[in-house]
Formats: C-alpha cells, sequence, structure tokens
C-alpha cells in the first residue's frame, strides 16, 4: 500500500505571491520523484486576500517537465499523512518568485482556481486519473500560478502518494 505525503507550500517562511505584472504566470512549486514513483493526487489551494475592492480569482496549473526537473527556491519536505510511514523519497521546493524551470516541457496535466479569498482545489477521480513520475527520473510536476490581479497572496497543497 502506498504512503501519502503533503507537500505545502506553507512550510516555507516566504509568502507565496502571484506575479506584479497581471495575468503572468509563476513557476512557483515542484515535486520531483526520488527512487520511488510517484503520483499527485491532489492539489488544494486557496486565495488569502483580505479587504480587496476588486474581485479576483488566481489560476492554479499543474505541468510538467519531462527532460530535466525544476530545481532551486527553498526546499520543502514531503510530510507524511501516517506518523508511522518512512520519509518521503520524493524531494519538492518553492519560491514565491519562481523556481528554476526545467526542460522538456511543460506539458498541462490539470488545473483549478481559487478565489482571491477562497478555497479551490482538483482532486483525481481515481488512481487512474493521478499525475505520475517514474521513480529516479529527472522529471516534475510543477505548480504554476498567475491572477489577473497583480500581487494575490494564495496558500497551496500538493498531496502525493509514492
Amino acid at each position: 500500500m502506498p504512503f501519502v505525503y503533503m507537500t505545502p507550500n506553507w512550510s516555507v517562511a516566504t509568502p507565496f505571491v502571484t506575479s506584479g505584472t497581471p495575468n503572468t504566470e509563476i513557476d512557483a512549486m515542484f515535486i520531483k520523484p526520488g527512487t520511488r514513483t510517484i503520483a499527485v493526487q491532489s492539489m488544494r489551494v486557496g486565495g488569502k486576500g483580505a479587504g480587496l475592492t476588486a474581485l479576483s480569482g488566481i489560476s492554479y496549473r499543474l505541468k510538467k517537465y519531462f527532460t530535466t526537473a525544476a530545481a532551486g527556491g527553498t526546499a520543502i519536505t514531503p510530510a507524511p499523512g501516517d506518523p508511522g510511514a518512512q520519509a518521503a523519497k520524493a524531494t519538492a521546493g518553492g519560491a514565491s518568485g519562481g523556481v528554476t524551470v526545467g526542460t522538456g516541457g511543460p506539458t498541462f496535466q490539470v488545473g483549478c482556481t481559487s478565489g482571491a479569498a477562497g478555497p479551490g482545489g482538483w482532486t483525481a477521480e481515481n488512481p487512474d486519473s493521478m499525475k505520475v513520475l517514474e521513480g529516479s527520473a529527472n522529471m516534475s510536476q510543477d505548480l504554476f500560478v498567475s491572477s489577473g490581479t497583480a500581487s494575490m497572496n494564495y496558500e497551496a497543497e500538493l498531496h502525493h502518494q509514492e
């Protein structure tokens, strides 16, 4: 039976913010496999706006680099859902201003939206719908964000199994 891990961007001390230029995508967070195959099973996202004077939303897009994985940013340690589980083999990182992009792609995997001050997300309908990367592959699943309004605060989690 696989273990499930959570990779939250809120474990990084810096706040996560969309681009200062409206409708500009940022590659904000990535997860890449270690020696075990990983499968992203959900994205849980939400805007953190307060006292907004305009309605806006945030788009979240999971994209795959299939030649060279993304890198950089601040390390994020995937946390096991079961406290008795082994440490994750996958590695992750994130940065509000973006991470170092990979190569080969990116190819769109799945997307969702949230309000500027509300929740959103995506969950795989079944195991065949999960977004898989083979173990030991130099690939990554990256979370891209954008908004029609500049500099929107948000949080995101990727749940994966390995």
